[in-house]
């Protein structure tokens, strides 16, 4: 079927833009919309990183203990407030709400809370109780040293999953028929690297000494970077809301048939903790659902898992913020360029021409043999091969294992913002709006941090157990492949089921 589709194109449109003209109108604002979110967000994973991670007696170790104690609650009590507002409001005003509620938090930290931090931090209570405790606690300790820090990185965290996830592609998913989706989800992905790349040489600018602004947020490097990179956040936030407000004039007319729906949920009389818990039952219910979100956790358990390890060696090698921050930023800028290269020539023409299984099956395996080739550098250090790489790179072994994980992080990354993104996303449209709503917003809003939280809570004993991240590597490379391996076997049974739900809405 996709086959005589592309037939309406020349052989060369139907591989790059199989797009209509009478559907650039509907299309394009979204592959700009969805651009600039995720240009913000690739701006705030590199300062929450950076952040925390170079922040007074801290490190990567505060990494697992954050996502375990601080964004895994947070989460949750940002998905039951996105659930009393859908059913509260439209889904217009909902996305007007949270976006404005960022960018504000964002205005303060960069204009009081960052600017007081020494007033507001309590390093002396902190260095008390870090000699009560075992080295290995350090990590627990900086979420409370360093407090507006860690909210930061909270709220920068979830902006992927509320902002990105919930928000963009329950709006995106609801609008859009499974023939569009199959076109145009790829090329979304090649503008979301677009941004990536534009974010990252951005962070690579404020990073250096070319833009100063002393006036304005003082001498202090890190502190006049991270101002501007907020001052950029904010300012890409309100043309989101802008470009938004448009289309929802211009070209849905105010999609009326969610309205109805959310007016039915308002009339249903129900408690606010009955509307959530049956929210969820809707996952634990449906064995589709369910299998979406066994392949978030596990994409999020793995990558989180292999990035702690990385971010350490980076830190590492870069224990300076504005270097760290630079080196994010090239970073981000790779991503930017192989995700690009894959959503363009590979990704949306995979999807239409060798199915949603096999497409959503590049991904785990991409991430197993890139991991596996990561952690096999870092736990023979004194291997042959690495003494050979070194040799002919001129790396020290620290700089050659962060290479390693730099080169697994930007392949996973680009195929999870290609690949993953449009199968996972794809696999909702089947599903009927009460169940792409709910489902999605569980999925995405906790899914996600389950999955982060699991590998953090992993990272967070081993932490204590063993003190050091590089003495728990092989624990964590167990670990990598039983996950994947679940990962794998939840997407074969996904694709069974999509392939069965697809055919019965046709005929239907």
């Amino acid at each position: 079927m996709s086959l005589k589709n592309d037939t309406e194109f020349s052989r060369l449109r139907s591989f790059f833009w199989p797009i209509h003209r009478k559907e650039i109108k509907k299309f394009v604002p979204l592959f700009i919309l969805y651009a600039l979110i995720c240009f913000n967000y690739s701006l705030l994973k590199a300062a929450k990183d950076t952040l925390v991670i170079t922040a007074p007696e801290s490190g990567v170790a505060a990494i697992p203990f954050i996502k375990t104690w601080v964004i895994l609650p947070m989460a949750f009590l940002t998905t039951f407030f996105f659930t009393y507002l859908v059913n509260k409001y439209n889904q217009e005003k909902v996305f007007y709400i949270i976006i404005g509620g960022f960018l504000s938090f964002f205005l303060v930290f960069a204009t009081i809370l960052y600017p007081l931090r020494h007033a507001i931090h309590p390093h002396i209570v902190a260095d008390q109780i870090q000699h009560l405790l075992p080295q290995g606690f350090r990590g627990f300790i900086s979420i409370f040293r360093n407090w507006s820090y860690t909210l930061f990185y909270v709220m920068a965290d979830l902006w992927a999953t509320t902002v990105v996830s919930v928000l963009f592609w329950s709006f995106s998913n609801e609008i859009m028929k499974l023939k569009d989706a199959k076109k145009i989800y790829g090329i979304f992905g090649v503008g979301a690297n677009i941004a990536a790349i534009f974010s990252g040489q951005i962070v690579i600018i404020l990073s250096g000494d070319l833009l100063h602004f002393s006036f304005l947020f003082g001498e202090d490097r890190w502190g006049r970077c991270l101002g501007l990179m907020t001052t950029v956040i904010v300012l890409v936030g309100l043309f989101i809301i802008a470009i938004f407000r448009w289309y929802n004039v211009h070209v849905l007319n105010r999609a009326l048939s969610l309205k109805v729906m959310q007016k039915e949920y308002r009339n249903e009389n129900r408690s606010f903790i009955n509307r959530i818990y049956n929210d969820f039952t809707y996952l634990a219910k449906s064995k589709y659902l369910l299998c979406i979100a066994i392949i978030v956790i596990s994409f999020n358990l793995a990558i989180n898992m292999i990035e702690i390890v990385w971010k350490d060696r980076v830190y590492c090698l870069y224990p300076n913020p504005n270097d760290f921050n630079a080196y994010m930023g090239q970073v981000l800028i790779a991503i930017g360029i192989v995700s690009s290269f894959i959503g363009f020539f590979f990704c949306g023409n995979i999807i239409r021409r060798l199915g949603w299984t096999f497409s959503a099956l590049i991904t785990p395996v991409t991430l197993l043999v890139t991991g596996m080739f990561f952690f096999g550098v870092l736990l023979v250090k004194e291997n042959a091969i690495l003494t050979f790489w070194a040799t002919l790179t001129g790396l020290t072994p620290l700089a050659i294992g962060a290479l390693f994980g730099t080169v697994q992080s930007v392949l996973s990354r680009a195929c999870k913002y290609t690949l993953f993104d449009a199968t996972k996303e794809i696999s909702f449209i089947p599903l009927d709006s009460e169940h792409k709503l709910k489902g999605k917003a569980a999925i995405d809003g906790i899914g996600s941090h389950v999955g982060k939280t699991g590998g953090s809570i992993v990272h967070s004993g081993l932490l204590m157990f063993f003190g050091t991240i590089s003495y728990s590597t092989p624990f964590v490379v167990i670990l990598l492949i039983l996950i994947v391996c679940g990962w794998i076997i939840a997407t074969l049974s996904l694709g069974r089921k999509f392939s069965y739900l697809n055919v019965q809405n046709e005929k239907v």
